[in-house]
């Protein structure tokens, strides 16, 4: 072993013993290992950065960002509506996100397919209550088990048909992956269903702040359309359609007001309903129902193209020019132009108009306004301005845009007419462009910490490749797998690529791995299928840490988890495809 290859071997064992120890925030871990290895020359100064430009690092940023816009629309959460009253228990649960992921990414390439489900899951876990790092896990590795069900699935398995045909003359076809495949993605979905509870307690992502700052009481005011299909519904299919998380406080009809209205009083056209309930579910049941919020016509000025509408919540100051006041009687639109879309006050049940409710200090306010101007039209008001969050009453629209959208990009990748980071990053452009996300939202939905890391790690991880390392390993391995019967030269590569696909990725993997696998079935006189077959599954594979898979990586800041909560549930599942696996690959693809 040479001197560079020491040092390259030292660095990421002191990295990866780091990431397991927890002490230090991991990308803070992969910006020291980089600067060491600079130092020390086994990366070279002017490749430091490369990371950064990576495949990798655009599809994990640009896949959060049409996440976000897909949620953002409310598409999904309209579909999981019809399938939520089956979903009771966090392990029915469990089971129909897992499943589905899985089944996706046969088909399309899985980071899609779990960008796609993320948004749902996170719907899943505001209503039950239930953490979503218990999901998003089991989500990322159901699409990386789902990714070895066909060709298309994952990289490694068209790169592996690519050596394949360079050996054989012939490639792996579209489903000779499959009844390998399928089996494993089988077992490991049962697993999953019950394994889900060896995750640590507790984890929480970024969603926590909005949890903190929940506020259950706003009370908002919609007018009911005539093509809103509540006309001729009651009350009480309001409050199903809404999951029971939105309350009518009155019906004004006529300008007569009808206070706590029963559950069979039927709500017609032009009425106006006071609502009450947390902001999201507000929202929902407005865009579901079809209802107009009482201001959504009068739409703040904006100076500049570049402007941006939005809301804040605030709240009202002691010293508030609002206190005893109306947004009637002090005219809040015409004067500060400003919407009030809800109002909260702590322990009282609001059944007036908005407009004419008497304002007082500490009640929590729903403003919608221009962006650029609302933090001095706040100062005007007297108003404090709460934790920045995502609020979606007012500000979310109904649209399958960014659902086509991600579906034309997945459609592109799985047609090989673009890669997948052009693919994904040409998405969030359109998104952005057309106005389903906005600016602003985009650079805060991408998890910068997770970015750092990996920019940082792969010039890490790329040295030990340029060192040699990668063939002193291709020689130990070739060593050791001549002193075994087949069936344990099969484990023996399906377990190094799962061991090594972390230090690079699932695709150089197979590249380093591949002509090993094929040269050491031909050197014992076997067919080179079944061992292609292991590197393949094993590259895909990788459930021990969150850096070896992009899918890994994209739930890690999402759910809060840590680099060593992925050894807990991966290293039970990893065992799993080697007993399914191995057998299934003897089976289909024989080694004579």
């Amino acid at each position: 072993m040479t001197y560079p290859q020491i040092l390259a071997f030292a660095i990421v064992a002191g990295m990866m013993a780091l990431f397991v120890w927890g002490r230090f925030r991991y990308d803070v871990v992969a910006a020291a290992s980089l600067l060491i290895a600079v130092l020390v020359g086994i990366v070279p100064a002017d490749k430091a950065f490369t990371g950064f430009s990576d495949d990798i690092v655009i599809i994990v940023a640009s896949a959060l960002l049409v996440s976000a816009a897909v949620a953002k629309s409310g598409v999904l959460e309209a579909g999981l509506n019809r399938i939520a009253p089956y979903l009771r228990t966090t392990q029915i649960q469990i089971v129909a996100l897992v499943a589905i992921v899985t089944l996706l990414s046969s088909f399309v390439k899985n980071i899609g397919a779990l960008a796609m489900m993320i948004p749902v899951a996170f719907q899943i876990a505001r209503r039950t209550g239930t953490p979503p790092s218990s999901f998003l896990m089991p989500m990322a590795f159901g699409s990386l088990l789902g990714g070895i069900v066909t060709l298309v699935g994952t990289s490694p398995n068209i790169i592996v048909s690519r050596v394949r045909e360079e050996l054989l003359g012939e490639p792996f076809r579209m489903f000779d992956f499959t009844p390998v495949g399928a089996g494993i993605a089988l077992a490991g979905v049962i697993f999953l269903a019950f394994g889900y509870r060896l995750l640590p307690k507790g984890r929480k992502g970024a969603a926590s702040l909005d949890e903190a700052l929940n506020i259950k009481d706003y009370v908002t005011e919609a007018r009911v359309p005539a093509d809103s299909e509540l006309v001729g519904l009651t009350v009480a299919d309001l409050r199903r359609m809404a999951n029971g998380e939105v309350k009518v406080a009155a019906i004004i009809r006529n300008e007569t007001r009808s206070s706590s209205p029963l559950p069979d009083a039927t709500i017609r056209e032009n009425d106006v309903l006071i609502l009450e309930g947390e902001s999201d579910a507000l929202e929902s049941a407005v865009a579901r129902a079809g209802l107009k919020l009482s201001r959504e016509h009068r739409r703040p000025e904006t100076d500049e193209d570049s402007d941006e509408i939005g809301v804040i919540e605030a709240i009202v100051g002691p010293n508030s020019v609002l206190i005893d006041l109306s947004a009637e009687r002090i005219a809040l639109y015409r004067r500060f132009q400003v919407n009030l879309l809800a109002v909260s006050r702590s322990g009282v049940r609001f059944k007036e108009r908005l407009r004419a409710i008497i304002l007082r200090p500490g009640d929590v306010l729903v403003l919608q306004g221009n962006l650029k101007k609302l933090p001095d039209t706040l100062k005007d008001l007297g108003c404090l301005p709460l934790a920045e969050r995502e609020i979606r009453l007012g500000n979310a629209r109904r649209s399958l845009l960014p659902l086509g959208i991600l579906a034309g990009a997945m459609a592109l990748v799985a047609f090989n007419i673009l890669p997948v980071a052009i693919a994904f990053f040409g998405a969030g452009v359109l998104l952005v462009l057309f106005g389903s996300i906005t600016l602003r939202e985009a650079y805060e939905t991408i998890e910068w910490p997770i970015i750092v890391m990996l920019g940082a790690l792969i010039p890490v991880s790329e040295a030990i490749r340029t060192t040699g390392g990668t063939d002193l390993i291709a020689t130990w391995l070739s060593a050791a797998a001549h002193m075994l019967p087949p069936t344990g030269a099969l484990v023996l590569i399906m377990v190094a690529a799962m061991a090594v696909t972390p230090f690079l990725n699932n695709a150089a993997t197979v590249l380093v791995m591949a002509p090993i696998a094929a040269s050491f079935a031909n050197q014992l006189g076997f067919r080179p299928d079944a061992f292609l077959m292991a590197v393949a599954i094993g590259a895909a594979c990788d459930f021990l840490t969150p850096i070896g898979h992009q899918c890994n990586t994209l739930v890690m800041g999402p759910g809060g988890y840590r680099f060593g909560d992925y050894w807990r549930l991966g290293l039970p599942l990893s065992i799993i495809v080697i007993v399914v696996g191995i057998p299934l690959i003897m089976l289909v693809w024989p080694l004579q």
